[in-house]
């Protein structure tokens, strides 16, 4: 008998974008929680039917903007108060007002380079190579197709049940997506 390889998951084709959305929806809704769907344009209104929620990129830019400020202002005052204090025309080493400019730069840099990394991050990105493709027909996802994805790692996903609920969905076809 031969070795099987390890199933990524069951695609769907569909022909409009509307079928597309009504079935991310009904999958959705039926508990299937790890899905998701590639068009040849973006949609509106995907995202929320296949349950994609975007909450780690603006934390994530808060976080690092709170610790560039941080750094900047410690930096200046280290500077300035403590490692070389000068007395210059009688102001005090730890003048607050002349760092506020060079805080609020090192708060935009580190909140920009933290945006970066964190979509990169969280995209899974640089990603050179991905299962979907194994899939002949999904060629046609950048032309004039629409796909939908239940992921074998979603706790709900039975390989025969799924198939089943899939073709529930009157899908153009379905298909097995090697890893």
């Amino acid at each position: 008998m031969a070795k099987r390889d390890p199933i990524y998951g069951l695609m769907a084709e569909f022909d409009s974008a509307q079928a597309l959305v009504d079935a991310a929806k009904k999958t959705h809704e039926s508990g299937y929680k790890k899905i998701d769907a590639y068009s040849p344009f973006p949609i509106e209104g995907l995202a929320e039917e296949i349950g994609m929620h975007f909450d780690e990129i603006p934390l994530t830019v808060l976080i690092g903007g709170i610790i560039g400020g941080c750094t900047g202002y410690l930096m200046q005052y280290w500077m300035a108060a403590v490692d070389y204090p000068l007395n210059i025309g009688g102001k005090p080493p730890h003048s607050w007002p002349a760092f506020i400019v060079i805080t609020f730069e090192m708060t935009i840099l580190f909140a920009g380079i933290s945006a970066v990394l964190g979509m990169l991050a969280f995209n899974g990105l640089p990603m050179p190579y991905h299962p979907v493709f194994n899939v002949p027909r999904f060629a046609l996802a950048s032309k004039d197709r629409f796909f939908l994805i239940v992921f074998s790692s979603d706790k709900r996903y039975n390989p025969v049940e799924t198939r089943r609920f899939l073709e529930t969905l009157d899908p153009r076809s379905i298909s097995e997506v090697p890893s």
